[in-house]
């Protein structure tokens, strides 16, 4: 079993994250963030990164500012600019001058993009992008927000959450023991289980996707081509791994994307959805790990010859 310490980094505005980190000595292999989705947090990661590890690589996941036990900004700052400082501030402190490989699922990916707009590419050794396009499809992105957004006040039981959760991915069998769903809820002094996120995150974008349909479709249609600026700038290899069932990347975006980023490759990963990481772990882990053997090695520093 892998070694996990925890460790809080400052972020973008002062804001604490706490990252989960699987330790290696620098060697030949790059250092490798997992960077979750929107209304996830670093657990999600667990077993990924356990298995990267084994591989060989120093692995860091961390919960996105207002997401597990990281810090709430307490002006509401969760624009993807925020998110992309607050992943270079955790490759910097991680990672040091060494290029890291950033995987990133939806939002976590939409962050990568991001970052690759407001910094240099060659922070990169390699780039995943889990179901996430610069161009979505904008009914599967309506999808999401209505479900982050159903449910402010929480449920009474952890079963009530499952039965929510279970129809929202119908594709994935309900598991007997609802247990494992405290590390995404959390329960309040009067009992009830609510989402560990600040309500704050998802608000401005249920302002977007719950306005008119011109202007939300015209602010979607500003971020794909922020999210375009920034992938045009990939340098790194790159991956992009789609659920086959997913409503939110479709192949028409796929293709665009790909376009932009004419090195990248992608891969459908079968019987999932948006979820795929956790709809199918050992299949997306595998494809993981399949791209991070093809990417160069890093090369070490010389070592002075002994007089």
């Amino acid at each position: 079993m892998s070694v996990r310490q925890s460790t809080i980094i400052t972020g973008h505005h002062g804001v604490t994250l706490v990252t989960d980190v699987y330790p290696r000595p620098a060697n030949q292999k790059p250092p490798v963030i997992l960077l979750h989705g929107g209304g996830q947090n670093r657990h999600a990661w667990t077993k990924t990164a356990r298995t990267i590890h084994a591989a060989g690589h120093h692995v860091i996941a961390y919960d996105t500012r207002g997401h597990g036990d990281s810090s709430w900004d307490p002006t509401g700052r969760y624009d993807t600019d925020d998110l992309a400082h607050d992943l270079l501030a955790v490759r910097d402190h991680s990672c040091g001058s060494r290029a890291a490989v950033v995987v990133g699922a939806s939002m976590g990916g939409m962050t990568a993009l991001t970052a690759h707009r407001i910094a240099p590419p060659t922070l990169w050794a390699g780039v995943v992008l889990v179901d996430v396009t610069p161009r979505m499809e904008i009914d599967g992105a309506r999808r999401v927000v209505q479900f982050m957004s159903a449910h402010p006040d929480g449920f009474a039981t952890l079963e009530d959450a499952g039965d929510v959760i279970a129809a929202y991915n119908p594709h994935r069998p309900r598991p007997d023991n609802v247990d494992g769903l405290t590390k995404v809820l959390r329960q309040r002094n009067d009992g009830r289980w609510v989402w560990r996120w600040d309500p704050a995150f998802i608000t401005s974008k249920t302002d977007v996707m719950h306005a008119d349909p011109a202007s939300s479709e015209q602010r979607f249609r500003q971020m794909a081509e922020q999210l375009l600026d920034g992938a045009r700038r990939i340098t790194a290899p790159t991956l992009l791994v789609r659920g086959a069932m997913s409503d939110l990347v479709s192949p028409d975006t796929v293709d665009e994307f790909l376009t932009a980023v004419p090195h990248a490759t992608a891969v459908d990963v079968s019987n999932t959805g948006h979820m795929v990481a956790g709809d199918d772990n050992d299949a997306f882990t595998t494809a993981v790990l399949a791209f991070l053997d093809r990417i160069p090695p890093i090369p070490q520093p010389r070592q002075a010859p002994d007089r």
